[in-house]
Order: structure tokens, then C-alpha cells, then sequence
């Protein structure tokens, strides 16, 4: 874990102001469906920041920043795959691309994106609920904002 956490001002001299708001946009997205610790780490050797979202002892996905670089990786346990090819065709080309091209290791398939925008985060939302059901309700509006429609 990292002593300090860097600063939105740090994050984006590092990642450069538009990865920075794709960075903040995909945290917004997993934030509103899950409810998740968060743990910041360095990112080894590859990596300035690792960024994971953990419930219960398990990873739900690790984002990961470098200058002028945005990593988001999911690793699928052999069940989750096979959980993911039921869905597969309501994913992107370059989302499938992506899976296709992971390494799988003895541990499971690390498929690592690198978002430049946010156009694949419907299909990220897609894989996440693969690993995990969501754990956070959508917000509706509230009784009296709908009484004022």
C-alpha cells in the first residue's frame, strides 16, 4: 500500500488531462455499481500507480496509470470465462480482441485494456458483472423530484 496517495493535480500531470477525466470517468462507472475498498499501491515495474477495487479478499479489477497511460485489467477465474463467452457477442470487436489476444496463466486470463476513451465502458460494466453481480442500486430519482415532472 502506498503512504501517500497521489493528489487529482498529480494524477494529471501523470496521465495528461484528458486520460485524466477517462481515469476519473471509469472510477465514477465502477464506483456506481459497486460498493468496493480501494487500494493504491505502486505499480511494479511497468507502472507508476496501481489502483485496485477489493471486496471480501478478492479483486474486482486493478486500474493502473504511467505517464500518459491508462491501464484497466481484469482477471477471469476458468468459470468466469466460461460466464463471459455467454455474453461475448454483445461485446465490441476490440473488446473480444482484447480477451482473445490475454495470456492465461495458471491463476487465470489477465486482460489488460488501455482506455483512451470512454467508448468501451459499457462493455468494461459488462465484464465486471461477470467477475461480480453489482452491489449498488442505481440511483432513481427521489418521490418528490418525480412528483415535480
Amino acid at each position: 500500500m502506498l503512504e501517500t496517495i497521489p493528489s487529482p493535480a498529480a494524477m494529471a500531470e501523470l496521465l495528461g488531462q484528458p486520460l485524466f477525466e477517462v481515469w476519473q470517468a471509469l472510477c465514477a462507472a465502477i464506483d456506481e455499481s459497486y460498493e468496493m475498498d480501494r487500494v493504491w499501491n505502486t505499480g511494479g515495474r511497468d507502472w507508476t500507480y496501481e489502483y485496485k477495487y477489493r471486496r471480501g479478499g478478492k479483486t474486482l479489477c486493478c486500474l493502473y496509470a504511467r505517464n500518459h497511460c491508462v491501464g484497466f485489467m481484469i482477471i477471469f477465474g476458468k468459470a468466469e470465462r466460461e460466464k463471459l463467452e455467454e455474453i461475448r457477442s454483445t461485446l465490441s470487436d476490440a473488446v473480444c480482441r482484447r480477451y482473445d489476444e490475454a495470456k492465461t496463466y495458471h491463476d487465470g486470463k489477465w486482460v489488460m485494456f488501455e482506455p483512451n476513451s470512454s467508448a468501451e465502458f459499457d462493455d468494461y460494466m459488462k465484464l465486471l458483472a461477470v467477475k461480480r453481480k453489482p452491489n449498488r442500486k442505481p440511483q432513481s430519482p427521489s418521490p418528490r423530484a418525480a412528483a415535480t415532472r
